[in-house]
């Protein structure tokens, strides 16, 4: 697979041969994906991926598998906004946004299905699976009907309907859990021994499922002049995509497509009914304590996060911070995206920019700094999070007098 070399142990560093593997079997520590970088840097320029597919398969030579059969083409290069209106109620001068709403199934969860299934083909797999909160639910039913896998997607029972019915119309089998997602997560983990014929995308192809999310950091330094932001904020769930994306911006200046060293400070944004990782950081822990999600944003509602002190250690380290938003900050984040940029986000969008919010009154996000936050969902798939806190300006009989009545400012002029 491209310029993979093997598997090793993030922990012990025990090599593994690329095959469908996640856990070290020596300390059971989490496989990466390592690539040999002489060889990527060799044949990868600027020229050549600005020359290549409009998707992450773009950066093909940096990622797991390849756009097998023209594979999920659509997916990535989404738009990176310059949000002067919300920056300017922020009290930031060079804020971004990467709106990843925009993707196929609307969310940055079609990245990581894009690549899983590319391998999964590679790997001679026939059928798909996954446990998911909903986005990569949607992403693997998706992307398993065009790319014709059979699918078995786990989602907890109580998921946004939107999700469920995004979800079944593609034609897979959908199997609701009674539990929370660490709970279908633990059923998927055990399916994967009686099934060792099924892909599950975040079990046994997890190392390479998670390289998806190096693509958006690939694309943020691409589209901002092959530079990278001083700062960036990103929701957290199993801390996995926060991770990736630091790993993103190092492997770029690892290969030759940075000029400079990258020094970004990586903050992440949970919901406090859900927030084992920004407690760790607050209480300066070292250990994660898995919490029960009590969350409206499901999307990250994981209580035991695979990759939560990785991404502990990334902020840590890069000198960001974690932080947390109730409920109520997430549906004002959310409304407040809307107003100021025309971007409808599900709630794990609330939560970044309720986070952003709150790290720029602070002070944490400095007013100068350039930083990009990540908007990973859209909007349609949690309506019921803000239904009962929108609503019509006012509702009028059909009549020209009922609307001067009801609305004499906008009557007059």
């Amino acid at each position: 697979m491209n310029a993979i070399k093997s598997l090793s142990c993030r922990e012990c560093g025990r090599v593994y041969p690329a095959e469908a593997l996640h856990v070290c079997d020596f300390c059971f520590g989490p496989l990466e994906v390592a690539y040999d970088y002489e060889q990527i840097a060799s044949s990868t320029t600027r020229e050549t991926i600005a020359a290549g597919p409009r998707s992450v398969w773009r950066y093909g030579p940096l990622l797991p598998g390849g756009p097998a059969g023209g594979l999920d083409e659509e997916t990535g290069l989404t738009p990176l906004v310059k949000a002067d209106r919300l920056g300017a109620e922020l009290g930031l001068k060079s804020l971004w946004l990467k709106n990843d709403t925009v993707n196929p199934t609307g969310s940055f969860k079609d990245r990581v299905v894009s690549v899983a299934l590319s391998v999964a083909r590679e790997l001679g797999f026939s059928a798909v699976a996954c446990a998911s909160t909903g986005n990569l639910a949607n992403a693997v039913a998706a992307h398993s009907a065009r790319a014709g896998f059979r699918s078995y997607v786990f989602i907890p029972h109580d998921l946004e309907m939107a999700k469920v019915a995004t979800t079944a119309i593609y034609g897979g089998n959908l199997i609701s859990v009674e539990g929370n997602y660490d709970d279908v997560n633990r059923l998927c983990a055990e399916l994967t021994s009686e099934h060792p014929d099924w892909a599950f995308v975040n079990v046994n192809l997890r190392p390479y499922y998670a390289e998806g999310s190096k693509s958006l950091a690939f694309e943020v330094a691409e589209q901002l002049g092959w530079e990278v932001p001083d700062h960036v904020v990103v929701p957290v769930a199993s801390g996995s995509q926060l991770t990736k994306i630091a790993k993103g911006f190092e492997e770029l200046y690892r290969v030759g497509l940075l000029a400079d060293e990258p020094a970004v400070r990586i903050s992440g944004a949970q919901a406090l009914g859900c927030s084992p990782v920004a407690d760790a950081f607050k209480s300066g822990a070292d250990a994660i304590r898995p919490v029960k999600p009590q969350t409206i944003a499901k999307s990250l509602a994981i209580g035991n996060p695979a990759d939560g002190w990785y991404a502990l250690e990334t902020v840590r380290k890069s000198g960001g911070v974690l932080e947390a938003v109730s409920d109520g900050e997430i549906v004002e984040g959310m409304k407040l995206l809307a107003r100021t940029e025309g971007i409808f986000a599900e709630t794990a969008g609330g939560v970044t920019i309720a986070v952003l919010e709150k790290l720029a009154a602070s002070g944490v996000v400095k007013p100068g700094e350039r930083v990009v936050a990540f908007v990973t969902g859209n909007g349609l798939k949690t309506v019921e999070a803000v239904a009962g806190h929108v609503q019509p300006t006012v509702t009028i009989p059909p009549s020209m007098d009922a609307f001067a009545a009801a609305m004499p400012a906008a009557a007059s002029r």
